[in-house]
Formats: C-alpha cells, structure tokens, sequence
C-alpha cells in the first residue's frame, strides 16, 4: 500500500467524520433501514363468544399482549348456545379487556344475538340486531391499509356473514380466520350455532380459513390441552396490574393470570390427565406465526343436514389448519403472559 493512498483515506475519513451532513445523512440511512427492517403490525377484529367457557378469554388475552405483533382495532362479541344473552359475552369480554389494561384502548361493540337468517332481512334497516359490531367490521374493513384486515372470529361466524351481506365490496380488503369445524366429520359447537351463517361465507369469494378443533384427535386444535397444574405454575399473579375486577365466578382479580386461574377452578376438564383445551388460542398464535400449523388449501366444501359435502370441482377454495405445535404455541403464550406488551391501535 502506497503511503499517498494512507494520507487520501485519512483525510477522506476526516473529512466525513468533521462533516454533520454526512453524518446526518448516514444516521436518516440507519434509521430508515431500521423502519423498513420491522414488520408491520397484523390489524385484527377479535369476534368472541367471551362468555362461552374459558378459551375465549385466554385468546382474548394472549392477543392483547401481544401488541408487537397485533394492531387490534377492536374486539366484537355474539351470543352462542352457552354463556347467556349477548350482555354477559360484552361484559365478559369487557372484563378481560379490563384485567389487560386495555380497555382504554380498544373498543368493544356488541354484536349478533339471534343468528344470520333471523337478523338478514333487516340489515338495512335504522337498527338491527347485532349493528354495533358488524357497522364497525364494514367501517373498519374499508380504511386503506397495505395488508387484509384479519377477522378472527373464534365463536358462531353471524357477525362476519352480515358484514358481508350489508357491504360485499369488503371482501378484498378482509382475511377471515375462524376457529371452527370438525372438518371432514360433522359437528363442532361454533360450527351448530349459525350453520347458515359459514355457508353464505363458504360461497363467498372471500379469504377463508378454518383453524380446526377436531375434538381427541391430535390434529386439531383441541390437542393444545392445559392441566390446572399447568395454570397454577404458570399464571399466578402474571400480566399489568389493574384495579380490582369483579369475576364471573365472584372474587375480585387485579391482574389477568389470577382469573386465569379462577376461570380453570370453576369449569369441567376432560381426559386423562384432566384438562382443558385453549381452541381459540391456537387461532391466533397461527395468525401470529403460520409456522405453529399446517395449512392445506381446498376446494370450499359445504354444510347440508349439518353433514360435510366435498365439492371437489369447486374453483372457490378455502384454507385448512390442523397439525399444530402444541409446544411452541404453549411457550409464547407463557411468555407473552409474562412479558405482556400491550396492544394500542395504531
């Protein structure tokens, strides 16, 4: 190496160091590398039969402390077969909002509590029922954004079905993840509580998933079980600390984990050992890491005498879930719980 070359590569780099345009230009560089380099946050509804049993609450919450990951726009509730009118699934799901410290942040709106055929005929009247959530779905579906809005309803889909029906053109701009169905086999609670609801949504040219239940077959989502043992080493005392929140059960709780194990101590568990599912969990850990699942895309099948037909010529297709990673599901939520960051609109 020549010395001249060592005195010009001193000087340049003098010269660059002793120069704050340089430098600032250099940093707008980083800077923009580092925005460019952090992935967007996945804009979601959250539609909940909050009040059903104790998965909703669980999904609810590793959603909402999830906030790295999760832009939630809101959270829309329905009534099922179980867990009362549709004011004990709103002040469910307003609890969970509540013991997450996000209920400042988050709107909650309450939806259907009669199903898609009962209420259809008179969306486009001055009030309905269910009209609160399924006008906030249509407004929040038509904003411009780069990515789909994600539907993540996780009970009985009347909601989703009259947002589609009042406003069809929203159908490029959402992508439904339902956890529902037994699919091939017949049955599945979310699945009974509006069958007509998934058809109209099965011929629709809209993104659709289903996130599998399969009740005692490992390939779906019933397979990510927890014991109460799991919940009593886990969640005691876990998430932000808030003002004391009366229970469904009773009690007052002041952080979200408590509850979580108020909610395991009054349901029934099943199998050997005894323990519960977290079914609608499962559909946002896959939202949040498609790698947690398997997907298959099929030819949209459909629902007659509640029996599954194939329609394998059909050029609509859905996608399927099954075959998820209990494990790695089961350690980010763990940890989420641990390390909540809260989810805030963006």
């Amino acid at each position: 190496m020549s010395k001249n070359f060592i005195v010009v590569s001193l000087s340049m780099g003098i010269l660059f160091a002793c120069n704050p345009e340089s430098n600032n230009s250099n940093e707008k560089q980083a800077n923009s590398i580092k925005k460019s380099e952090t992935p967007a946050k996945i804009p979601v509804i959250f539609d909940t039969d909050a009040n059903n049993e104790l998965d909703d609450q669980h999904a609810m919450a590793y959603m909402l402390f999830n906030g790295e990951t999760f832009d939630v726009r809101g959270v829309t509730v329905n009534a099922t077969f179980n867990g009362g009118e549709i004011v004990e699934h709103f002040k469910e799901a307003q609890r969970i909002l509540s013991l997450c410290n996000a209920s400042e942040d988050i709107p909650l709106f309450s939806g259907a509590n009669a199903d898609y055929e009962d209420i259809k005929s008179q969306i486009n009247e001055n009030e309905y029922d269910g009209k609160e959530a399924v006008e906030f779905i249509i407004e929040e579906a038509r904003i411009p954004r780069e990515g789909k809005l994600v539907l993540l309803p996780v009970g009985k889909l009347t909601n989703i079905a009259l947002a589609l029906e009042k406003a069809p053109e929203i159908k490029d701009n959402v992508r439904i993840v339902w956890l529902g169905s037994n699919y091939p086999e017949k049955g599945e609670y979310n699945q009974e509580n509006d069958i007509p609801a998934l058809n109209y949504i099965l011929e629709q040219n809209v993104p659709f998933e289903m996130v599998m239940v399969r009740y005692g077959k490992p390939s779906g989502s019933d397979a990510v079980k927890v014991t109460p043992d799991d919940i009593m080493k886990n969640m005691p005392g876990v998430g932000p600390k808030v003002e004391p929140i009366t229970g469904r059960n009773g009690g007052d709780f002041t952080c979200f984990g408590d509850y979580s194990v108020n909610l395991f101590e009054n349901i029934d568990l099943y199998g050997e050992p005894p323990s519960r599912a977290l079914f609608d969990m499962v559909a946002v850990a896959i939202v949040k890491d498609p790698s947690w699942g398997e997907s298959i895309s099929i030819p949209a099948p459909t629902l007659i005498n509640e029996e599954w037909e194939d329609r394998p010529n059909n050029s609509r297709k859905i996608i399927i879930w099954e075959n998820f990673g209990k494990e790695a599901i089961l350690a980010d939520f763990y940890y989420a719980m641990n390390k909540p960051v809260l989810a805030k609109r963006d």
